[in-house]
């Protein structure tokens, strides 16, 4: 594994503050302490000169970090970066939260470590993000409350959204709306929802019909265009899919990755290692190994069987479905193998949104045509943001 960059998932804890209907995270109290970080970052770092790699991105998720303590991530910093300065790597941090534990304590964390920049989510309509012993209205409006809060701060804020059914009946011009002229918010991007962890009636409505989300995507997309491209929005996936198409950049979702298992792992609190947030806290029984116990993070990725299932997937779906066939197989890869496993109990399965991605690639390209003869393409190009898409909900 030979390359410039190198993305850890890290999940310093999985407590959190809200109780959302179709989080796949199992909770539990345990969080990482600062001498179990010191211990792991020599091990990603001797990873990292054994690897020959130079930058190592590090996308802060959970639970909700906001659950510890400012304090906690002030000194986790420091150890970060003595831990980098003393092998000479690059490390960037990336942070993404629910915001409901923000408060101006939060301050100097989000200059010095995050670069006065968060991701974070919200739905509309917010029907299962909820508080703890609260509803959705009551987290809806102390979320609005503390995003204003970190924008007159200075913080930039992105935001993930997961649609629902009535998402889909409202349409994409009360979405947008929204989103962009009412809450002010100019990065955000969509995600699919899918079933993952301990099943509920909320999940048993996933994954959403796809043609009926598709032609909200694409609604959705149009109004971009037409509105936000040229004053600067960016809305993903659209804002990258648009560049693949106009200026080959393959800069896309983690669902469409060539392989998520050659760019990134997931940590927890305990070390376990996994591909991603949605196995980490989900399903144990994918899990590559501890980064605590055992061999070197190397030797672990190299010799894990269930890593081995996870990078021979693209070529097993070419063999077993008909993405040989498909015009956007170089996009897509098959997609995402946990939102396969989490309805088809198979990751050697399609996404079960192949659908909608053939039908959205197919009707982003021909925008994405549109556009570049009148020379936008400049304006296609976002700020850095989170790796996921999907993060954190995938």
């Amino acid at each position: 594994m030979t390359g410039t960059n190198f993305s850890l998932i890290l999940l310093p804890t999985l407590a959190c503050n809200a109780d959302c209907e179709y989080c796949f995270e199992n909770k539990t109290d345990q969080h990482l302490t600062l001498d179990q970080l010191a211990v792991l970052m020599e091990k990603v770092m001797d990873f990292l000169e054994q690897e020959s790699i130079a930058r190592l991105s590090i996308y802060w998720q959970g639970g909700e970090v906001m659950t510890l303590p400012p304090e906690w991530f002030e000194r986790a910093d420091v150890i970060i970066r003595k831990s980098a300065e003393a092998r000479k790597k690059e490390v960037v941090n990336y942070l993404q939260s629910n915001m409901i534990g923000y408060s101006g304590k939060w301050g100097r964390v989000m200059a010095e470590m995050f670069g006065n920049s968060v991701g974070s989510s919200m739905d509309f309509p917010n029907l299962h993000r909820r508080l703890t012993g609260g509803g959705p209205g009551e987290y809806e409006a102390l979320w609005i409350r503390k995003v204003r809060e970190a924008r007159q701060a200075g913080i930039r804020i992105s935001v993930i959204a997961i649609p629902n059914a009535k998402t889909l009946e409202l349409g994409a011009e009360r979405f947008y709306s929204r989103f962009v002229d009412e809450l002010e918010i100019t990065e955000f991007q969509v995600n699919t929802p899918f079933p993952g962890g301990q099943s509920n009636e909320v999940k048993e409505g996933y994954p959403l019909d796809s043609d009926q989300l598709a032609g909200f995507l694409l609604d959705l997309a149009a109004i971009w265009i037409d509105r936000g491209l040229a004053k600067g929005v960016h809305a993903g996936p659209f804002s990258s899919l648009m560049e693949y198409f106009v200026l080959g950049h393959k800069d896309l979702l983690c669902i469409w990755q060539d392989n998520c298992a050659n760019g990134f792992v997931c940590i927890d609190p305990l070390g376990h290692v996994s591909q991603c947030d949605c196995w980490a806290a989900s399903y144990p029984g994918f899990r590559f190994g501890n980064i605590f116990q055992g061999p070197d993070l190397s030797s672990m990725l190299r010799n894990s069987d269930a890593r081995r299932m996870l990078q021979e997937r693209p070529g097993v779906l070419i063999q077993q479905e008909d993405c040989i066939q498909c015009d956007y197989l170089g996009i897509c890869h098959g997609g995402c193998p946990v939102r396969s496993y989490s309805v088809h109990g198979d990751i050697r399965s399609k996404d079960p949104y192949c659908r909608l991605y053939r039908t959205l690639f197919k009707g982003m390209e021909e925008l994405a045509v549109s556009q570049a003869r009148h020379n936008t393409v400049a304006a296609f190009r976002g700020a850095d943001g989170a790796l996921c898409q999907e993060t954190p909900t995938h």
